[in-house]
């Protein structure tokens, strides 16, 4: 059995107030064209299909369209819900979905839903277990002192997991599918972990199936082993992905212990570039020419001059430019400044030894002009 492990959709998710909506369309056509041509038998989403848990109507248009699409193939599509997600929306309709093959689970309930499939080697069990942290797991806990010891998400998926674990045919092939962040594995800056490592999850929880379908993280990773996987975001949603290959993880079950991952790289409608040079150089036609000038840029500026209104004189070029920093002398080395207690400096000297503290370099003789000029006007307005 051949199935296609997606995670991290993240419809309606804006990038620097820019829309990204036509580009996860676009990558979600480009899914759809891969599991057509690929032979694939059932589809994973494990969490966060949406961005926000209240989506807007576009968003949630979008994924409404992407199932309608994947129904026709008569797939089974196994879906739960991630630390982004509203629950209660993204189980509209689960009950009747379920008889179209489109199994959702958003709210734990105390016990972890299974879905058998079959196939020549026998069952395929996947096990769905949506987003969970303590305080999702202490109501369904009637000794209240083991509840009130469930402090960390790994306590929470130590016991959630407890009775499945219990219960598992070491004979069968097992899956679970995940939303959490399991330690060991590389973050990106666009993910939402909470503070000190208090949302860690030890893969020894995870070793006893044959494939942990993981969503959370946005870096494409296995974890201690090829079988625990993220197959991270299809598209890039933050500067520190931007050298990272998107793609999705297909895996082929054959007889217990026979997997196979493949990687089956994404190509966004726009790419998510960092560039870096002059203003003069990222402007000078032949080194832009070639390029897809809709991409998705962030700047780093290296001269030492700051440019006036630099990020809307580089929109000419790239108009989806995100951010302009600089990395020039004035930025390498913070100098502390000093209030000057030498009364009997002038105020040309003082400006032009805060500016020498400021930006690392000294005034310009032209500069050095421009501020003696503006000096004796002040002086000539005040006498």
């Amino acid at each position: 059995m051949r199935l296609l492990h997606l995670s991290d959709l993240h419809l309606g998710k804006k990038l620097n107030s820019i829309s990204l909506l036509e580009d996860q369309e676009y990558i979600l056509r480009q899914i759809l064209q891969i599991i057509n041509k690929g032979n694939i038998d059932g589809v994973m989403i494990a969490g966060d299909v949406f961005d926000k848990s209240l989506p807007p109507v576009s968003a949630v248009t979008l994924f409404d369209d992407f199932l309608h699409e994947l129904s026709l193939l008569q797939l089974p599509i196994f879906i739960i819900s991630g630390n982004h997600d509203s629950p209660e929306r993204l189980a509209y309709g689960n009950r009747l979905f379920a008889s179209n093959n489109i199994y959702i689970s958003s709210t734990y309930r105390g016990a972890i839903e299974k879905i058998q499939l079959e196939d020549e080697y026998g069952p395929l069990n996947i096990y769905l277990l949506p987003f969970l942290k303590p305080a999702l797991v202490r109501p369904f806990i009637e000794d209240e002192a083991v509840a009130l010891a469930i402090k960390s998400y790994d306590d929470a998926i130590n016991w959630a997991l407890q009775d499945t674990l219990a219960e598992l045919n070491p004979a069968e092939r097992n899956i679970l599918m995940a939303h959490q962040f399991v330690t060991g594995a590389a973050k990106s800056d666009s993910e939402d972990i909470a503070v000190g490592g208090i949302d860690n999850v030890s893969t020894d929880h995870l070793a006893a199936f044959d494939y942990v379908a993981l969503g959370h993280l946005h870096t494409p990773q296995q974890v201690g082993k090829e079988t625990i996987r993220y197959c991270g975001t299809p598209l890039k949603y933050s500067l520190s992905e931007a050298k990272q290959d998107k793609s999705v993880a297909i895996i082929d079950f054959q007889a217990k212990g026979n997997i196979k991952v493949t990687l089956e790289p994404l190509t966004p409608l726009r790419d998510l570039r960092q560039l870096r040079g002059t203003y003069e150089e990222l402007t000078y036609r032949p080194n832009y020419e070639g390029t897809n000038l809709e991409d998705f840029v962030a700047v780093t500026l290296t001269d030492d001059q700051e440019i006036p209104d630099a990020i809307n004189r580089l929109r000419v070029i790239y108009p989806n430019i995100l951010q302009v920093n600089y990395d020039n002398l004035r930025t390498k080395q913070q100098q502390k400044i000093q209030v000057a207690t030498e009364i009997q400096r002038s105020p040309e000297e003082l400006f032009g030894e805060f500016y020498k503290l400021q930006n690392n370099q000294e005034l310009t003789p032209q500069q050095d002009t421009i501020v003696r000029n503006i000096i004796a006007k002040i002086w000539e307005e005040k006498l």
